[in-house]
């Protein structure tokens, strides 16, 4: 029987962070995975995937209409190749995830493949294909197994014609018409995909705005801007029925007055969150507890109550993001190692890869309000910078929320271009606690489309931005 310092039971984004950290740190480590490639949800049918055919579909889009501007003419039609376009998408999976398995051997950390399942509070089980099981031995477990894609109980996921986002990473063929239940970050960005290659599409959300849980204003600019790109919005709409024949989906649904409203698609995404993954981990069997969300309960250190085994990422409590559970995986190695790590989650930022992008970290207008702190806001709209009007990229804008007396920079939001790399600067001014005053005085290179934090800033200092 192999016996480590620590198991890692799943090998996402904080799984196999989690094993790294914990390798460099001197433990012996272990990292089980049920499937056969390493990278979990994000790597494989997730972040990764997602991103590749949002670059290839905003590549046609310019192509069919935006090329002519710039002067670039092209002979003929441009066409759409859906088996090459999900071939490559699969091989940037492939060459990601191979990454990983490299990780792995670099830094001797044993790999095993099956599913993990706790036998006692020291053992696990590793169940494989073959059904044979391999008993491996830790000191301390770290459970990282992730979520799956939700769904509706009166709908049946037939992964053919009602499908999650699994199935709509590798369709065949381009939907007619694609009816998107659930208006939130996954729906947004493959409905945006699919519209881009030609398809008719509808989001229906039953909440009264798109990615209900962001600040308002990000919300109704995305919904603008996507809705010039011709994507259908229902919100305020309660999905009721899902029927699907051979070629055909139907949803019912009633409007904000309760009045059904019926839609027919060949294609239906499900896409209305996703819950953590617990299935098989058979965590009884150690006694750690699971809560009625199905999520593993965890204290301050990511302690399940269990003394020796720790839960990170989608599978606990908060935001279900790759970049929150690679924070959460570093910090339980560097807490087995003794050290006194740190995570302020209220500075991990959230990312939309639509185009325009959206980005936010920090706290909303909705969030101050309710709280009662006072707070004053600066925003500037991208249309007036001049590197947005030489891309032709002007939807969108900054929005800083500042303290009305400190001036400490709250929550900054932002919809636009590279709002997916930008809000990196606001995440490292949040962290050093800098003022909205002190980002005015940082000097930005011109032109870019980081000026609009500047002048955002400038705008939430004393109402003086330079270029509006």
């Amino acid at each position: 029987m192999s016996i480590y310092d620590v198991a890692v039971i799943g090998s996402g984004p904080g799984g196999y962070v989690a094993a790294i950290r914990c390798a460099q740190l001197g433990m012996k480590t272990a990292i089980i995975e049920k499937y056969s490639t390493l990278g979990g949800t994000c790597l494989n049918v997730g972040c990764i995937p997602s991103k590749a055919l949002l670059d290839s579909s905003h590549h046609y889009e310019h192509a069919v209409k935006h090329f002519a501007d710039h002067g670039i003419d092209i002979p003929g039609d441009v066409k759409i190749n859906i088996e090459k376009m999900i071939a490559r998408k699969q091989a940037v999976v492939d060459q990601t995830t191979g990454g990983v398995e490299f990780l792995m051997k670099k830094n001797n950390i044993d790999v095993f493949e099956g599913m993990g399942s706790f036998k006692d509070v020291t053992h696990i089980n590793v169940t494989k294909t073959d059904g044979s099981v391999e008993t491996v031995e830790a000191k301390h477990t770290i459970i990282a197994t992730g979520s799956k894609p939700s769904t509706l109980p009166f709908i049946k996921l037939d992964k053919k014609r009602i499908i999650t986002s699994t199935e709509a990473l590798k369709l065949k063929e381009i939907p007619k018409h694609l009816v998107v239940i659930g208006g939130g970050v996954i729906g947004l960005e493959l409905g945006q995909v699919y519209r881009r290659l030609g398809a008719e599409v509808s989001v229906i959300e039953y909440m009264d705005r798109i990615i209900p849980g962001m600040d308002k204003g990000l919300s109704r600019e995305l919904q603008k801007a996507m809705k010039k790109q011709g994507v259908k919005f229902y919100t305020s709409h309660k999905v009721t029925e899902v029927k699907t024949t051979t070629k055909q989906v139907t949803i019912t649904a009633d409007d904000k007055k309760g009045n059904p409203v019926e839609f027919k698609g060949d294609y239906c995404l499900v896409s209305v969150g996703r819950r953590p993954y617990t299935d098989g981990l058979n965590a009884e069997a150690a006694g750690v507890k699971i809560n009625d969300r199905a999520q593993v309960e965890v204290n301050d250190h990511l302690q399940t109550n269990v003394a020796n085994i720790y839960a990170i990422g989608d599978v606990i409590k908060g935001a279900m993001l790759a970049h929150k559970a690679e924070e959460e995986g570093v910090f339980v190695a560097e807490t087995l190692a003794g050290q006194k790590p740190h995570i302020d989650y209220n500075l991990i930022p959230g990312v939309v890869y639509t185009w325009p992008e959206v980005a936010a970290v920090g706290k909303t207008e909705e969030e101050l309000k309710e709280a009662g702190v006072k707070y004053k806001s600066g925003q500037f709209p991208f249309r007036a910078l001049g590197r947005a009007r030489a891309s032709a990229d002007l939807d969108g804008f900054v929005k800083i929320l500042a303290d009305e007396s400190t001036d400490e920079v709250l929550g900054v939001h932002m919809v636009g271009a590279r709002c997916a790399d930008l809000i990196a600067e606001a995440v490292t001014a949040m962290e050093f606690r800098a003022s909205a005053e002190d980002i005015s005085r940082m000097s930005h290179a011109h032109p870019t489309f980081t000026e609009a934090i500047k002048e955002a800033a400038l705008a939430a200092t004393d109402n003086r931005p330079l270029h509006v």
